[in-house]
């Protein structure tokens, strides 16, 4: 019984440790993806994972999490990657703390813009307007915003300050989510309501709306959506590397999948509807 037990645990061993060498050879077919709940990384991460798991057999764990906890999960490692780096203005607070501990493949998607929205009904033309006594009167002194800590966030308290908000104007916090559904019922009734907005979002699909023009530049020019991944990412898993290096899009398809999303489809079955109706570009990306 005894060089039974003896046997049982040395086969328990090597199991383990082949187990580990495994992983550490890259053997693992698990990814960590970690992304913002912004409707536009929604979209973008559920296509590289409905492309990691039927096309190259992994399995994806996605990892929901707020901006700053994106890039730091990125930078410790315990992430293996993320397309959803808004570079670079709206993230560049996170670059400066960790990007040297990550590593940038570039963009995966261009011409992205972030700013304060208003429905084209609205008589307001400029962030300037906002000083305006009848303006504010009207919006009740509130901007309604996304989550606390997200880059657009940071960006738009700095345009309190700068245009002499602060004070007056409160900027309303909630989720990407929240602000959609009080956007849409204000568009509904055709009430005055100013967001933080960004493109590509499906919002600017289903809606005319117009950015506030931003004179003083607090939110910065057109930009790119980024992949970012973890050090040791291409020698640990070189097909997910390769993927993600070579994962590229335009707003135009990231628009497909968030419509649809907000239609009522499944994340999951949205980016897999477009991946089925885009072999060629899909191909691209794993090289085929």
């Amino acid at each position: 019984m005894k060089k039974l037990s003896l046997l049982m645990a040395a086969a328990l061993l090597i199991t383990v440790l082949a187990g580990c060498a495994n992983s550490a050879s890259g053997g693992s077919k698990n990814v960590k993806l970690a992304y913002v709940a912004w409707d536009s990384e929604i979209a973008s991460t559920y296509v590289v994972k409905e492309v990691l798991e039927q096309k190259l057999g992994y399995k994806v764990e996605m990892l929901q999490v707020d901006a700053g906890p994106m890039f730091a999960g990125i930078a410790d490692g315990s992430a293996d990657g993320m397309v959803a780096g808004w570079l670079p203005s709206t993230h560049k607070s996170y670059m400066e703390r960790y990007g040297d501990k990550l590593v940038d493949l570039g963009p995966n998607l261009e011409g992205t813009k972030i700013g304060l929205a208003v429905p084209s009904y609205m008589d307001i033309k400029s962030i300037e307007d906002l000083n305006k006594d009848e303006n504010g009167q009207a919006l009740n002194y509130k901007i309604i915003g996304i989550e606390p800590g997200a880059g657009i966030m940071m960006s738009t308290e700095k345009v309190l300050d700068e245009y002499g908000l602060r004070g007056k104007w409160t900027l309303v916090e909630s989720s990407s989510a929240a602000m959609a559904q009080e956007l849409d019922k204000a568009y509904k009734a055709q009430q005055p309501i100013v967001v933080t907005g960004w493109t590509p979002h499906w919002m600017f699909a289903k809606m005319e709306l117009t950015y506030l023009e931003d004179p003083k530049n607090v939110y910065g020019g057109d930009e790119q959506i980024h992949t970012l991944v973890r050090q040791g990412l291409e020698e640990d898993k070189p097909e997910v590397y390769a993927l993600l290096d070579a994962f590229n899009w335009t707003p135009e398809d990231m628009a497909e999948v968030m419509v649809n999303i907000n239609e009522g489809k499944s994340p999951g079955d949205a980016a897999k509807a477009w991946v089925e109706a885009n072999e060629d570009k899909v191909n691209s990306w794993i090289g085929e």
